[in-house]
């Protein structure tokens, strides 16, 4: 394996942290790699990731690139991947990542495995692990292609520590408009406002379900704001109209692995499970002793949430 492309995020002027997961698993396979920074403000924005141990930082400038369209950042990742000589390109697997893998995989001809949980490096030939069925079961597979497109579970890769050192920054042209992007038009961004940390980077989650009722921010608000935490949601919650949808937890919502998860009032639906069981250490607190989440958690409380929350963040109060 010669050389592998980390594809950053870039939200705000900056690269998400995410990125660093796919800079983690391009140091596990132990092939030199190189980060493309696409997007305006990325030269400025690519001095954040030049202490991690890449071969060289690709800044593509340019206005062009703006909000993270897929349809407008394809060609330039697949333009530079190929340019380059790349066998591997990596993104994780966030929404810009399952946006835009695919279509830079159509570009290039190569396979694409996605929301992989691990690779190995068996003599020159990749294998990567990812979750079926849930979270259930997991396969290995092999790409045959010259080029192998990659995202990666941010909640299986942890973020990537900086190594020190400063890896040269060189700016790439962006790739002649694909004709895919004259149908696409960026309207606008909706995103919450909060304080609170990005569910997909937070330390500690405090998560609710549908049991907390029209009390939801009642009870977690307060316990999230003494922990400093972010707060996620059931998928239940969310369509009961008690939590929004940018909360939920689960297969069908966000994947995440902080070091603490709280989850109060939450049964463990399989489809739940699937999206926190890999946090470090995991509380739940439930009336119902039979709770499938108490087979997961680290620690359990079974009572009443209502009276138990309530006490819980007056004792952290103090």
């Amino acid at each position: 394996m010669a050389n592998t492309l980390v594809i950053a995020e870039m939200h705000e002027g900056k690269v998400r942290k995410s990125t660093q997961s796919a800079i983690n698993f391009a140091r596990q396979i132990g092939a030199p790699f190189s980060i493309l920074v696409p997007g305006p403000g990325s030269k400025a924005a690519a001095a954040e990731v030049t202490g991690f141990g890449a071969q060289k930082i690709l800044a593509a400038d340019d206005a062009y690139l703006a909000n993270g369209v897929a349809e407008c950042v394809a060609p330039t990742i697949a333009e530079v991947a190929k340019n380059g000589g790349y066998d591997v390109v990596v993104v994780t697997a966030s929404s810009f990542g399952k946006d835009v893998a695919p279509r830079v995989a159509a570009k290039l001809g190569a396979g694409y495995v996605p929301d992989i949980s691990g690779v190995k490096n068996e003599g020159g030939k990749l294998s990567f692990r990812r979750p079926v069925f849930a979270g259930n079961a997991y396969g290995n597979c092999h790409v045959n292609t010259p080029v192998q497109v990659v995202s990666v579970r941010q909640s299986e890769f942890s973020a990537a520590e900086p190594t020190g050192g400063a890896s040269p920054i060189e700016s790439v042209p962006i790739a002649a408009k694909d004709p895919a992007a004259e149908r696409v038009s960026f309207l606008s961004m909706e995103a919450a406002k909060s304080e609170r940390p990005d569910l997909g980077e937070a330390r500690v989650i405090v998560s609710g379900g549908r049991a907390l009722k029209e009390q939801f921010s009642t009870l977690l608000d307060p316990l999230a704001n003494l922990l400093g935490a972010a707060v996620g949601a059931s998928r239940a919650a969310c369509d009961a109209g008690y939590a929004t949808p940018e909360l939920q937890v689960g297969q069908t919502g966000r994947v995440v692995a902080p070091q603490l998860y709280i989850a109060i009032g939450i049964s463990g639906a399989i489809q739940h499970l699937a999206g926190m069981k890999s946090s470090k250490v995991i509380v739940a607190i439930n009336k119902d002793p039979d709770a499938p989440i108490f087979q997961v958690a680290d620690y359990g409380l079974v009572a009443d949430l209502f009276t138990a929350v309530p006490e819980l963040t007056a004792e952290l109060k103090k």
